[in-house]
């Protein structure tokens, strides 16, 4: 019997576990993929927790996961433009990744190139979409200047890269650990912490067009406030009191979320023009310790399950 993981309660990763389920069949416009590789996420942490049980409920035995690659492993009636063994990626609504085997619309799914990774393309679903939406939620193009807090993170990863891309000048905040990496990707990187408003004022010789947090912890009031940045160009994935506070974009995943835009987003890491950063692979036994590391929010790109 296949395996995947469950929870039965909400808490701490403690609460999760990898057991035996029933095979799932593909039933009419659906895939039925064996997963290679799966990214974990924040909002599947808050979820776990309960802390978004009012807007997202978890029904006991509850599983997770949005994010997937995998190989094509049955048809369901009508599924036309798929084949059998083909490698694809995509996403799942109904949480339901982190395991060995999973059902899937054929909407949600696009052919995998040659040229992504496994574990990049079973990681890129909710963060790129949440990326690219941030990057036009702000606007970001030629002559601009954009800030990214928690720059080398999941979403900030990627969303410096396609700041980039757009042509305008980024700054990432993140630690030093990962300066080297946001200078390799052509992004201006500066220390987060104390007196950070005015070192991003020092590179950008005072002029932020644009802020795109990914982090949260005071950054909407930093960008509105002290840097003077537009509310409208401003975007804010995590921090929703802030950003009706200030009346700032709340623009992510959701704003992104279509076939079009995850094989946009593929495309452009088989061109070798978008990375997407894997902090650590886990096995699906060991999700428990991939989200421990996920809840310290220090890792730099993506963590990856491998059933």
């Amino acid at each position: 019997m296949p395996r995947a993981v469950r929870f039965d309660r909400y808490g701490d990763v403690d609460v999760l576990n990898v057991v035996e389920v029933e095979r799932p069949v593909a039933g009419p416009g659906e895939v039925l993929v064996r997963v290679r590789a799966a990214g974990i996420n924040p909002g599947e942490a808050s979820i776990r927790k309960g802390l978004l049980a009012d807007r997202w409920p978890a029904t006991f035995p509850s599983g997770e996961g949005s994010d997937l690659a995998g190989i094509v492993e049955e048809l369901g009636p009508g599924v036309e433009g798929f084949e059998i063994d083909e490698p694809v990626l995509g996403w799942t609504d109904q949480r339901a990744s982190h395991a060995e085997l999973v059902v899937v619309p054929a909407d949600q799914l696009t052919r995998k190139p040659d040229g992504v990774s496994w574990e990049a393309a079973g990681a890129l679903f909710v963060a790129g979409t949440t990326a690219y939406a941030t990057v036009r939620a702000v606007g970001a193009s030629s002559g601009d200047t954009v800030v990214v807090s928690g720059g080398a993170g999941g979403v900030g990863s990627l969303a410096v890269q396609l700041a980039v891309i757009a042509g305008a000048a980024v700054i990432g905040l993140a630690g030093e650990t990962n300066h080297q990496w946001l200078l390799e990707h052509g992004v201006i990187p500066v220390a987060y912490g104390d007196g950070v408003a005015d070192r991003i004022r020092e590179v950008s010789e005072g002029k932020v067009d644009a802020f795109i947090d990914t982090f949260g912890s005071g950054y909407v009031a930093l960008a509105v406030d002290e840097l003077g940045v537009a509310p409208e160009r401003v975007d804010t994935i995590i921090d929703w009191e802030a950003g009706q506070k200030y009346g700032v974009k709340m623009e992510g995943t959701a704003f992104a979320a279509s076939i079009d835009v995850l094989a946009e987003l593929a495309k452009l890491i088989d061109e070798g023009r978008l990375e997407v950063p894997i902090a650590r692979v886990y096995a699906l036994d060991d999700v428990r310790d991939a989200f421990g590391e996920l809840e310290k929010r220090h890792t730099r790109g993506k963590i990856v399950l491998r059933p």
